[in-house]
């Protein structure tokens, strides 16, 4: 008898350590973000992640009940966002992520929390640009693969593309041919110009007419309505509370203007 007592006593222990573990302790909440991009995702030389998007899924991971020691960051690109999701890689992915009805289809998004759309970025002393319309005569840089140049492309033509388009790797490429004329502007999501044109106050412009609508969503797993409820609150919670507005005015700079409303939230 005495036997089973100490064994049941045991077992006890043994099942209260590992809830206790589950609820905390070493637990990693794994969250994928972008790497590269200033002003909403940039690893540091400390190894740290800065940005918009960081500072928002902190925010929302705390509101979840970890601790900062407790974020583990891995590094998320466009095309790998929702197999991340899918093979329990990540927690949730917040990585300039824009909701829509085919990536519904495979997981789950919360918020949006920020809404921006395809901008041009031009230098501070030109005026010339005005809109989407004034592209058609400019020399206008865009990123390898991206969506952004090819919605350019579309409208103004193959004839354009071959005169007037300049592609790069990436947009922290087109910067310096901006800066140094080489060509007249560059056109991507706002957020990602103002990220990049952050970082040397004063010599660039944003011209802050959109031409499409990119609304940023927190990624989870398909159908896990709970967690999204509970994102949806936090994030919610950062809107009311100036965390929201700290982080964009923080990580935006002198175009933070740009961004100044949060966005309504799309509960499903």
């Amino acid at each position: 008898m005495r036997v089973r007592r100490i064994g049941a006593l045991l077992l006890t222990a043994a099942t209260l350590a590992a809830t206790l573990t589950a609820c905390g302790g070493d637990d990693k909440f794994v969250i994928g973000v972008k790497f590269d991009q200033p002003g909403l995702g940039l690893k540091q030389t400390d190894g740290s992640v800065k940005g918009f998007d960081v500072d928002v899924a902190t925010y929302i991971a705390k509101e979840l009940g970890y601790t900062g020691d407790q974020i583990e960051w891995k590094e998320t690109v466009s095309a790998n966002r929702e197999p991340f999701i899918q093979q329990g890689q990540v927690d949730m992915v917040v990585a300039t992520y824009s909701i829509t009805d085919k990536r519904k289809e495979v997981i789950s998004f919360a918020g949006p929390y920020l809404v921006t759309g395809q901008d041009i970025l031009t230098r501070a002393d030109d005026t010339t640009i005005t809109g989407q319309d004034s592209l058609q005569t400019k020399k206008v840089c865009g990123a390898q693969g991206s969506s952004s140049p090819a919605r350019l492309v579309e409208k103004f033509g193959e004839e354009w593309k071959g005169q007037f388009l300049t592609e790069q790797q990436g947009y922290g490429a087109c910067l310096p041919l901006l800066d140094q004329k080489q060509v007249d502007a560059i056109s991507t999501d706002a957020t990602i110009l103002a990220g990049f044109a952050a970082q040397q106050p004063g010599k660039f412009r944003l011209v802050g007419q959109p031409f499409s609508e990119e609304k940023y969503g927190v990624g989870l797993k398909k159908d896990d309505k709970e967690t999204r409820d509970k994102v949806n609150a936090a994030i919610e919670k950062m809107f009311a509370d100036g965390s929201w507005k700290k982080a964009v005015d923080a990580n935006f700079g002198e175009f933070a203007s740009a961004f100044a409303t949060p966005p309504a939230l799309e509960k499903y």
